[in-house]
């Protein structure tokens, strides 16, 4: 596998990506990151679950 991505995701293992949301403005994108990030892991597990209930990998396919 090709280790893309951060340190963090390299760390962790953090391969798949379950869910995203676009924003036409960076700082609304980063005031909405750092609100989930307030938020517990049931709510952000609902979120994922919600519009990808399979867990697949959203960005399968990108760099093909």
């Amino acid at each position: 596998m090709n280790e893309r991505g951060s340190e963090f995701t390299a760390n962790y293992r953090v391969h798949d990506l379950a869910w995203f949301q676009e924003a036409d403005d960076i700082s609304v994108a980063v005031a909405k990151e750092k609100q989930i990030k307030t938020w517990r892991r049931c709510w952000k597990t609902n979120l994922v679950e919600f519009e990808n209930p399979d867990w697949l990998d959203l960005a399968d396919g990108w760099y093909e």
